[in-house]
């Protein structure tokens, strides 16, 4: 004779239950959150990891990789007085940074980071005067500076971009005063949350920065290596 099911089993069957289904419920979701989040960065391959680095920012704090660890950022290169491409580059950055400005769902996820590399001149009271003309957001558009060595390093073997400098001819040194041209990348460099390199985008091309702009959506929508 069959001895009859206690309250105690029962009950235990019924929790058992209970965990099976949710475990089950968390695998298929597991399984269709890795689907989509790879759907969704699809065509958005990782270039490079970004060394770490120290700078310092507009405010006179310090700031290294791990502060931008968890955001997605857009990176570039400029000086304040650029004369070629940057009237061109930096207002890109701007536009970039007002659309998030006010946004309530991704502003705390994203950074916005121009680095001089005119460092003997764009000390960080400089660059917060440029970043006025701009209205730019003090926590949300971060401005660079910091010695030579390191910003030359962090462009050529950490971003992969050109940076340098070569000698103006005679008659440009008498006419500007400057003895030397800066150049470097005009290129908008997009940033995951784990430090990781996942385009470049021309700034002086129109499609280039329509593309940065979805591409950085992607990876804000996507959360990838937030968990």
């Amino acid at each position: 004779m069959l001895k009859p099911i206690s309250v105690a089993q029962k009950i235990l069957w019924g929790l058992t239950a209970v965990a099976l289904v949710a475990f089950a419920a968390a695998v298929v979701w597991e399984v269709r959150e890795g689907g989509f989040k790879e759907k969704l960065l699809e065509g958005l391959k990782v270039y490079r990891a970004v060394p770490d680095f120290t700078l310092v920012e507009r405010s006179g704090r310090k700031m290294t990789l791990a502060d931008l660890r968890g955001k997605v950022w857009v990176a570039q290169f400029f000086y304040s007085e650029c004369r070629d491409i940057c009237p061109l580059i930096v207002p890109q950055m701007g536009l970039l940074h007002l659309e998030y400005k006010t946004d309530p769902e991704f502003r705390s996820d994203i950074r916005f980071v121009s680095i001089t590399v005119d460092p003997e001149r764009d000390t960080p009271q400089v660059l917060a005067k440029f970043a006025e003309r701009f209205s730019a957001d003090s926590e949300l558009w971060l401005f660079l500076t910091g010695t030579k060595e390191a910003i030359y390093r962090l462009a050529q073997e950490g971003f992969g971009v050109g940076i340098g400098e070569q000698e103006n001819p005679p008659d440009v040194k008498e006419k500007t005063g400057e003895k030397k041209e800066l150049f470097h990348s005009g290129r908008l460099i997009l940033v995951d949350q784990k430090g990781r390199i996942r385009g470049y985008y021309s700034g002086l091309q129109a499609d280039a920065v329509v593309r940065l702009r979805r591409d950085l959506k992607k990876l804000l929508q996507s959360k990838e290596g937030v968990s």
